[in-house]
Order: C-alpha cells, then sequence, then structure tokens
C-alpha cells in the first residue's frame, strides 16, 4: 500500500488541485471587486477571445465546465445585467449565440489588469520560458485528451457538430 501511495501519478494530480486551489483563492477576490463570479469570469474571456466575441451556446458549453442548461442560467445572469446579448443564428434557427456586449468588453478590460498580475505573480512567473512552453504543451495535450471539445467554435472554421462536440 505505502508502494501505491509514493506513485508520482498521485503527486502530480495532487500537486495539480492544490495549484488550482490555491489560484482560485487569489481570483476570488479580485473577481468579487468587480461583480464577477469566476464563471462569468470565464465565460466573458472566452466569448471575448472567440471570433466577433461570440460563441454558439452549445460550443460555449463544451468550453466550459457547464453544462446546457448551466450556460443558459449563467447567460440568462449576465444578459440581466447587460454583460451578454443572444443572437439568433441565422444559419440553424435551434442555435443561438452568446455576445459580449460592450459593457462586458469594459467590465472585462476593468478585470484583467489585476487578474494578469496575480497570475504573472503567482503562476506563469514561477517558471523560466521553456519551463512554461512546456507546461503549456502538456496542458494542452493533457486537456485535448480529457476535454475534446475543450475549443468548439474557437475557430471561423469549426462547424456545428463536428468531432462528437
Amino acid at each position: 500500500m505505502k508502494k501505491e501511495l509514493d506513485d508520482p501519478r498521485l503527486t502530480a494530480i495532487g500537486l495539480l488541485y492544490e495549484v488550482h486551489a490555491g489560484l482560485s483563492a487569489r481570483f476570488a477576490d479580485q473577481f468579487e471587486e468587480h461583480g464577477l463570479s469566476a464563471v462569468e469570469f470565464e465565460v466573458l474571456t472566452r466569448l471575448a477571445r472567440s471570433p466577433d466575441n461570440q460563441l454558439r451556446m452549445t460550443d460555449l458549453a463544451a468550453q466550459t465546465s457547464l453544462s446546457t442548461s448551466g450556460v443558459t442560467r449563467v447567460v440568462d445572469r449576465m444578459e440581466r445585467d447587460g454583460l451578454l446579448a443572444r443572437r439568433a443564428c441565422a444559419t440553424d434557427r435551434r442555435s443561438s449565440f452568446a455576445v459580449v456586449t460592450p459593457a462586458g468588453m469594459q467590465r472585462l478590460h476593468e478585470v484583467l489588469p489585476d487578474h494578469l498580475r496575480i497570475i504573472e505573480e503567482w503562476f506563469t512567473g514561477q517558471l523560466d520560458p521553456d519551463a512554461l512552453g512546456a507546461m503549456l504543451d502538456g496542458l494542452r495535450r493533457i486537456r485535448d485528451a480529457v476535454h475534446p471539445c475543450a475549443t468548439a467554435g474557437s475557430t471561423r472554421d469549426d462547424r456545428p457538430g463536428g468531432a462528437n462536440c
């Protein structure tokens, strides 16, 4: 039993959990100062980094840890707050897009400087450029294996329903 408990796989996943928890705690206060939850910040960021600042609702669900109904609730709340809008899809009547509004972009621009500072201080700044590059490569490989739809809709060439997303 001791041998299994010393397994480096347990160490790796344990460190990942610890890093995530530590960074999440540092981000939480900063998001709250700007009237956002971590999920709302993630939604704003993913939409702002997507073509035309928009994603199909199904692609937004695929890119986040939210279910389709969870995305609907978050988008409803953010739409009420004026941060997002919905737009019908011209090519598929069953689909709609979540789109960042100017107010949403403004909120994101208010949050980003401190957010990037925290990331640099407590995450990326802890690594030299080669280690950071290797970590990014590894994280992308793992992400693609465990969450193959994580980039659904993020390029103009993506088509709905591709790659079982």
